[in-house]
């Protein structure tokens, strides 16, 4: 039993990174011969797991919440390629989950289809209930999910591009020491560094963060 709880979390990881794996090469398969599809995959690691982690607190099963990514992420590229998108009508941010939303209720619309069609094996009014709650304009159960995870989302791809521009010394301290927040004399033993080089690597890569945040978060809004 403690070995599969010890499992069942790598095993998962496994999944989502080989699902995740999947619906990029089939999303870049399908935009076709565009000259941006660098900046679609780069906008696609950006933002699948955003998509996907609202898609599944939503309600939808694994495979579904990537089919959500994937048809998202493929209709916004469509969008933009039309250039349909005008942020003088509001934020990115919001603009993004709305496009999210939309495919969320594609999924659960399949899935009702499906089941009328199977004899009603899932539990309609408990699906139709969550529908509901997402379809209402006046209500704020997506927009709550989707600030969480927006937030979570923003300070995971600026780490991403931090690592990217530092050196991996400098990373493993600044994770060991900013972001799991061990004791510095802790990070010092582990890692075989000195207490400078501790110090200086939060303040380096912290440098590098507040940057890359600011940018993000420029980008996005």
């Amino acid at each position: 039993m403690s070995d599969e709880k010890v499992k069942k979390p790598k095993e998962e990881d496994a999944v989502i990174l080989q699902a995740y794996a999947k619906t990029r090469k089939s999303l870049i398969a399908r935009l076709d011969n565009w000259e941006d599809q660098k900046t679609w995959d780069e906008f696609y690691q950006t933002y699948w797991r955003l998509i996907y982690a609202v898609a599944i607190k939503a309600g939808l099963r694994p495979e579904e919440a990537f089919d959500c990514v994937q048809e998202t992420i493929l209709s916004i590229a469509k969008q933009s390629k039309k250039k349909l998108y005008d942020p003088e009508q509001g934020s990115f941010k919001t603009w993004l989950m709305n496009m999210t939303r939309w495919r969320i209720n594609d999924q659960f619309r399949k899935r009702k289809k499906d089941t009328a069609m199977i004899g009603g094996e899932w539990d309609d009014e408990r699906k139709t209930a969550v529908i509901d709650r997402i379809e209402d304009p006046n209500g704020d159960v997506l927009s709550r999910l989707w600030d969480v995870e927006w937030k979570k989302n923003v300070a995971d791809a600026a780490l991403a591009r931090v690592k990217a521009q530092v050196s991996p010394k400098q990373y493993q301290i600044f994770d060991f020491y900013v972001i799991r927040q061990w004791d510095p004399q802790k990070v010092q033993q582990k890692l075989n560094v000195s207490m400078a080089q501790v110090y200086l690597a939060k303040h380096r890569v912290g440098a590098v963060l507040k940057k890359e945040l600011a940018k993000l978060e420029d980008e996005m809004e």
